[in-house]
This record gives structure tokens, C-alpha cells and sequence, in this order.
């Protein structure tokens, strides 16, 4: 089966994100759904989110892991491995960050450049 590419407005995949049991990021009016990870990636992000955790105690910084989206230009909406903002506008949604200071992503060994 070849899957068809279908143009969507930011609004309504945000409207259809919002009711979906599973995430999905959009890219320029497509939607992809989130594949599951592997233990290995889960580890690493887990211990990174601890470390970054520990290092903003005290601060106004806010760290988030792969299940709060990023913004980047209303064209694309993703959800990171982590990430961390500082923006005292990124406390008004609860769903969407817009401006973060650091966004870190796990990448899969098969991702790998010899």
C-alpha cells in the first residue's frame, strides 16, 4: 500500500492531536505518527532528563521529555526526547512550547555515518 500524501492546516492537526491516543508530528501540512522506542533510547533519555533535572534545581528553566510538543514556526510540531525552556511564555500552554533554550534528541545506532 503507498500512502498518500494529505495537506492538513496547523489547526487542525492540533485540533485532531488534542483528541489522539497516540502523538504525531507535522511537518509543513503532513502528519506522521510517533514510532515506539527502544529500551536502550528510553535509558539514555531518562538519564539525561536526570542530569538536566539535577542542574536546574533553583532556576526558572523547565525541562520536558518526549510527551509535551515543540513549535517551530507554526510548519512544524514535534515532540523531542527533552528539552528545556526558560521563556516565561512558554507557562501560558500547557500542551505546546515555542521557544526552548536546549531540544536534545536520542539518536538510533542506525542513524549512524561511517
Amino acid at each position: 500500500m503507498i500512502a498518500v500524501p494529505n495537506y492538513i492546516s496547523p489547526e487542525e492537526y492540533l485540533s485532531i492531536e488534542l483528541q489522539s491516543k497516540i502523538r504525531h508530528e507535522y511537518r509543513r501540512g503532513l502528519v506522521y505518527a510517533m514510532a515506539g522506542g527502544t529500551d536502550n533510547h528510553d535509558r539514555i533519555a531518562l538519564n539525561l532528563l536526570t542530569l538536566i533535572n539535577l542542574h536546574l534545581r533553583g532556576s526558572n528553566c523547565r525541562f520536558h521529555s518526549g510527551n509535551v510538543k515543540v513549535n517551530y514556526q507554526e510548519e512544524f510540531y514535534y515532540y523531542p526526547d527533552a528539552f528545556v525552556t526558560c521563556d516565561p511564555r512558554d507557562k501560558q500552554d500547557r500542551y505546546i512550547k515555542r521557544y526552548p533554550k536546549l531540544i536534545v534528541e536520542v539518536l538510533p545506532e542506525s542513524t549512524k555515518v561511517i
